[in-house]
This record gives structure tokens, C-alpha cells and sequence, in this order.
């Protein structure tokens, strides 16, 4: 079997989904449930004994260490993160307790499981770290896409304390020989994406007729990804992928927010039509959030080069089966858009209005 961390969040739980159906091996579940990990999500596997499920927090050093021993996984995937930059800016301690104390913590309780191995057991065992493109900073507009080497030039809280989880993985890796992996992906997007990300907020927004935040002049880029996308290169690495390397992953998809924001609109107004009109009347430019770097983009040649990967879906293609399932599935909307929610976007975008 498998350990995931974060696995009722928005990348985890569309893994494991994808890790059952098309690899079948049985996975632990390890998530603490904050405000975005949602056990719905992951309704389909009910009853299905391949997957187990765990409420715990990865700074928890004892639990982590007894569910290593009772389980005896083959394989760490580790997704558990706070990862939202708007959120860092609010609050960053949370951010450095989780990402950085947290993945210190599962790195030490997975480092002593490690030791307790056989050698051929040893061999075989994975720490896979799922990163993110933001650790590398911001690019001019034409500046080459981010490659393995760049250097690390975090701007946020969030990526800054995603870098120093990077840092400690390759550190546990070259001190004591814990054979990690890392891979660094681009903004995913998706079924069951918690909705203070754009492309769900924006459809949210839209079918409730509410602005559209845009920020500053909407020409900030970034490389999208659809999620199935990820699962299916993290997949890849896991099984192939050379210890202590690092792959990055991107979705060759750059855009501007604005014609993200558009498009999503154009897709709503074919499915969905808005009888006071098109759904880009409500589109609203907000105030620039602190620090937003202007552009992302992923040289995604190693991973294909190496491993054989490439994504499956294009950016129009996943962005429309994003909006179906958005529009096919209201309910699961309706119980994540909670008080809590509703409170932090207005904390976030309230006072944005320009």
C-alpha cells in the first residue's frame, strides 16, 4: 500500500480517485481536515476497503510514526500543505507550521520507518514531495519557461514556505540517503477544487450573479494544468522516477487571468445563459494583491523526455469539462461554501473594490 498526506484536499483526493481506478493499490489516507479537505470528495470510495482513511496532522510525530509502522507503506505521497497565496499574505504562520514544520516532522518519522526496513524494502520505498512552480518566483514576459535549475526565488509566504520543504526534502535525501522525489507542477485545476481558487470562484460567482475579482489588470500568467493531468505524472514518477531528482510539471498551457475569467464565461453563457446577460458583464477589476508575481510558466521537457509523460488534456478541453462538472455537481458547492467561506472572501476581495 500507499501513504497520501492531504488527501481530502483538491489535488489528494483527485489522486487517490485516479490511484484506484487505475492502479488498484490500497491507500492510506492521512488528512486533518482544515477548511479545504473534504471527506466528500472522496464519496465514490464509500465502502471500498482499498482506501482508509485517517484524521491526523503531519506535525503529529507520534501518530505519523505509529500509522508508518501499522501500515507499512511502500510509497509516501505527500500533498498535505496550506496552499493558498491570498491566505499566506492573511496569515502566514499556519503556513510555515504546516509546510515547513509539518513535512520536518513526516520527514523524521518516515527517515526512522525508513531504518527499520530491509534493505530490498529500503530499495523500493519513496518519499514523493508534490511542489509547486511558485518556489521558482516571478518571469518576465519573455523570459524561458521554468526548468529544474532555476534557482529558488519564493516571493510569498506560501511558496517561500513550500521552498523550505523543498530544501528539507533534498536535504534528508543527501544527509541520510531517504530516497525522495520532488515535483513541481503548475496551477492545477479541476473537479473538487475548493472555490477561492479562480477558475471555481469565477464559475461560482458567475451563476450567482456576484462580480467577478478580477486582480490589478488581469494580465498576470500563469500555466494551467488539469488535475487528472498531475495525478497521472505523479503516477509516473513514483514508478519510475530517479531518487533524489526533481520533475517538473506543467500543463503547456499559459493564459492570462482575464482570458481564463473570460473564457469561463463564454462556456457558462452557452450552458447556462444568464437572462440579465452575458456572464462577462460581471467581470470586476480589484485592487492587486501584495507582492503577485506577474507570470508562471513550466518547461515540462524532463519529465516527458525522461519518463515519458505529457499531459492528456488541452487547456479548452479540461477547462470545459471543469465547467460541466461545476454545473453537474451545485450540491457539493453548496455544502463547501460554508460561513467560514463566505467570511474569508469577504476578508480577501471586500475591501479590493477599484
Amino acid at each position: 500500500m500507499i501513504l497520501v498526506t492531504g488527501g481530502a484536499g483538491f489535488i489528494g483526493s483527485n489522486f487517490i480517485l485516479e490511484w484506484l481506478r487505475v492502479v488498484g493499490e490500497d491507500v492510506v489516507n492521512v488528512d486533518a481536515l482544515t477548511y479545504a479537505g473534504n471527506l466528500a470528495n472522496l464519496s465514490p470510495l464509500s465502502g471500498d476497503g482499498r482506501h482508509r482513511f485517517c484524521r491526523a496532522d503531519i506535525g503529529d510525530a507520534e501518530t505519523m510514526s505509529a500509522l508508518l509502522r501499522s501500515h507499512r507503506p511502500r510509497a509516501i505521497v505527500h500533498f498535505a500543505a496550506e496552499s493558498h497565496v491570498d491566505r499566506s499574505i492573511h496569515g502566514p504562520g499556519a503556513f510555515v507550521r504546516t509546510n515547513v514544520v509539518g513535512t520536518a516532522t513526516l520527514l523524521e518519522a518516515s527517515r526512522a520507518y525508513w531504518n527499520e526496513l530491509t534493505s530490498q524494502e529500503q530499495a523500493a520505498f519513496r518519499f514523493l514531495n508534490v511542489s509547486t512552480d511558485e518556489v521558482y518566483g516571478s518571469l518576465g514576459p519573455r523570459d524561458p519557461a521554468f526548468t529544474e535549475t532555476n534557482l529558488y526565488r519564493p516571493n510569498s509566504p506560501y511558496s517561500a514556505s513550500k521552498a523550505g520543504a523543498d530544501h528539507l526534502v533534498r536535504a534528508y535525501h543527501h544527509t541520510y540517503g531517504l530516497p525522495v522525489l520532488t515535483t513541481n507542477c503548475s496551477n492545477n485545476y479541476g473537479p473538487y477544487q475548493f472555490p477561492e481558487k479562480l477558475i471555481p470562484l469565477m464559475i461560482a460567482n458567475a451563476l450567482a450573479g456576484k462580480p467577478l475579482p478580477v486582480y490589478g489588470d488581469g494580465l498576470n500568467v500563469r500555466d494551467w494544468l488539469y488535475v487528472t493531468d498531475h495525478c497521472a505524472a505523479i503516477r509516473r514518477v513514483l514508478e519510475a522516477g530517479r531518487p533524489g531528482e526533481t520533475y517538473n510539471i506543467g500543463g503547456n498551457a499559459e493564459r492570462t487571468n482575464i482570458e481564463i475569467v473570460r473564457q469561463v464565461c463564454t462556456l457558462l453563457d452557452a450552458r447556462r445563459p444568464d437572462p440579465a446577460g452575458p456572464h462577462a458583464r460581471l467581470v470586476s477589476y480589484v485592487k492587486d494583491r501584495p507582492g503577485h508575481d506577474r507570470r508562471y510558466a513550466i518547461d515540462a521537457s524532463k519529465i516527458e523526455r525522461e519518463l515519458g509523460w505529457r499531459p492528456a488534456e488541452t487547456f479548452d478541453s479540461g477547462l470545459a469539462r471543469t465547467v460541466d462538472w461545476y454545473l453537474a455537481n451545485q450540491g457539493w458547492v453548496s455544502e463547501v461554501v460554508s460561513g467560514e467561506y463566505r467570511n474569508w472572501v469577504e476578508l480577501n476581495y471586500g475591501g479590493r473594490r477599484s
